[in-house]
């Protein structure tokens, strides 16, 4: 489903399903287990169940993500931003936005509220960035899902025997005090929290700087006070969200959707960045980054009871880094090298984002 009013009905009808228990392939063994995007079907978590028990694995997630805490994050979030920036400032003139700034600051954050040491979370990163890489082998697809699996259930291990301060021991605790979560259930909801947390962030911050470093109009109108950065990652959420599609939803029943009839036991794929780029919805200027537009509306976060909990999160850690981003190097630009994509279906970004700093 690409166009907004198609995703929104897909995203609020409750006979399209997220378990794969409802889609045919999948009960008819068609699926083998080293498809290239197995871990995204074949999980425990969130991504993965419906009703009752969709709403049990949030309640129990969403205590990582209250207002309270994210606000609580703000300090730890600009002493990151503040050390990656003095980080960029010695490289000699020369960065890449993306690893020396978007990728080191939503990991540490994220790894920081699950209680992830700064090493563990390199072999994390690794093991999740191919969970978003359908360029993967068969081989590769099925080794990530098992060793995923296995590096979370060590962390568990770990926690369970030194609890922390940290979502993670708090994870344990609901499992192992009020059996609300399976074992299976929690190291899946860590792969889908820790996962979310830190990618999806990532290429967000690393599109918003590429769509200023090639809109200097609309950085114009952030810096002459017209508009602010809030504008930028709401305009960035809706022409290039890091979310291109999510798979899958399937059909529980004979559904039409957007007057196209769908039968039971199909897989639907939702595309949360064509949405955000429907003329339907935002006119003839859709194709455009325009932060002045009145209209910035998207599903870049889903809608409805699947709406993204760390949604604030990812919105603050943006604020935070792109003033001060630009603070310190004003007269950034591009470096004269072509942009490769991320090679997803999923994930929407680019490899890296070379800069001149300018100084």
């Amino acid at each position: 489903m690409t166009r907004h009013s198609a995703v929104m009905e897909v995203l609020a009808d409750p006979r399209v399903k997220k378990n794969p228990v409802h889609w045919r392939a999948w009960r008819d063994g068609e699926i083998p287990p080293d498809w290239q995007l197995i871990s995204w079907v074949a999980n425990e978590n969130m991504l993965a169940r419906d009703d009752d028990d969709h709403t049990r694995l949030r309640k129990l997630v969403s205590k990582a993500f209250t207002p309270r805490r994210v606000e609580g994050l703000r300090d730890r979030v600009e002493e990151i931003v503040d050390r990656q920036l003095d980080h960029m400032a010695a490289g000699g003139g020369r960065a890449d936005v993306k690893s020396d700034l978007a990728l080191p600051l939503p990991m540490t954050v994220i790894s920081d509220l699950f209680g992830v040491g700064p090493e563990e979370s390199v072999e994390l990163h690794g093991y999740i960035d191919n969970l978003f890489d359908q360029t993967i082998t068969p081989e590769q697809a099925a080794a990530t899902h098992a060793g995923l699996q296995n590096y979370l259930a060590n962390l568990v291990a770990a926690k369970r025997e030194n609890p922390g301060d940290d979502m993670t021991s708090a994870l344990i605790a609901a499992r192992d005090e009020n059996d609300r979560l399976s074992e299976s259930e929690l190291v899946w909801t860590l792969i889908l929290i820790i996962g979310a947390g830190f990618e999806t962030t990532m290429n967000l911050l690393t599109n918003a700087v590429r769509a200023l470093l090639t809109h200097p109009d609309q950085l114009e109108l952030v810096r002459g006070g017209e508009y602010t950065f809030n504008d930028v990652i709401e305009e960035t959420l809706r022409w290039d969200t890091s979310i291109q599609n999510v798979p899958l939803r399937y059909t529980a029943e004979d559904v039409e959707i957007a007057g196209t009839p769908i039968s039971e036991g199909e897989a639907v794929l939702v595309s949360y960045g064509s949405a955000g780029r429907d003329p339907d919805r935002h006119g003839e200027t859709a194709h455009l980054f325009d932060i002045t537009r009145q209209d910035k509306s998207h599903v870049a976060f889903s809608h409805g009871v699947h709406y993204c909990l760390g949604a604030n999160l990812a919105r603050m850690e943006l604020a935070t880094a792109l003033p001060k981003l630009w603070e310190r190097f004003p007269r950034m630009e591009l470096a004269e090298e072509e942009l490769q994509p991320v090679p997803s279906i999923v994930s929407n970004g680019v490899t890296a984002l070379p800069v001149l700093l300018n100084q």
